[in-house]
């Protein structure tokens, strides 16, 4: 699944005119370095979802994304968050773990494919979430103090306290099983709710990204993005 039904508030004036997934960098939409991530991963079939200035999100990826067949999820009567909008989308998600990304951030694969290492990583018997995980100190354009703490093995432990700097952050990529996809409460929510079931039952866990990871979240993100991937 494809999260791209946001209203991109903070990539104002950008987003006046188009929905943020559009809005390019190095040479590209946003949405667009997502499905080649994707595809290079083998990906051949995705959900995206779409509300802010949906019909010309929906005419892109109908038209413009090729070799991967797209399904879109319509959240233009109300935009349901991230786990709202799972739980419009679950009928077309199926009954297998699935992989659910982030359409506003951008990264480079390391010497691992990060969709492949999620996946080799994916233990169906102790796993409900699989979230890839960046080093708040390699987080390029990130102004967050960090979200999780995992220990040695991967399994998250831990959200971010108050007052202090926790030392992973979330790239908007994970993997997720259906199975946590239950109980919702009515109108739009946070996957947040799903996370934290999975933690306090010890089935959360984290693999740490080895490539590259931005979070291009507003007008001067992109020019600092451009700049680090422009030195190759």
């Amino acid at each position: 699944m494809v999260m791209a039904a946001g209203l991109g508030k903070r990539m104002r004036p950008l987003t006046a005119t188009r929905p943020k997934p559009l809005v390019e960098v190095a040479g590209k939409p946003l949405i667009d370095h997502v499905f080649d991530r994707l595809r290079s991963a083998g990906v051949e079939r995705a959900v995206v979802n779409v509300h802010y200035l949906a019909d010309a999100l929906e005419a892109h990826v109908t038209h413009r994304v090729k070799d991967i067949e797209v399904l879109v999820s319509d959240e233009r009567t109300q935009l349901m968050e991230t786990g709202g909008g799972l739980v419009q989308a679950r009928e077309m998600l199926g009954d297998d773990p699935f992989v659910c990304v982030n359409s506003d951030n951008l990264w480079i694969d390391g010497p691992i494919d990060a969709i492949r290492q999620l996946a080799a990583a994916w233990d169906d018997d102790k796993m409900d979430a699989l979230l890839l995980l960046v080093p708040l100190a390699r987080a390029h354009c990130h102004g967050g103090q960090g979200d999780f703490h995992i220990d040695p093995f991967g399994k998250i432990v831990g959200r971010r306290k108050p007052g202090r700097l926790a030392p992973f952050v979330y790239t908007g990529v994970q993997i997720l099983s259906p199975r946590v996809i239950r109980d919702w409460p009515e109108g739009p929510f946070s996957t947040n709710l799903f996370w934290q079931r999975a933690m306090e039952a010890g089935r959360a866990w984290g693999v740490v990204h080895q490539g590259l990871w931005f979070d291009v979240g507003s007008p001067p993100a992109i020019a600092a993005t451009e700049a680090v991937l422009a030195d190759g």
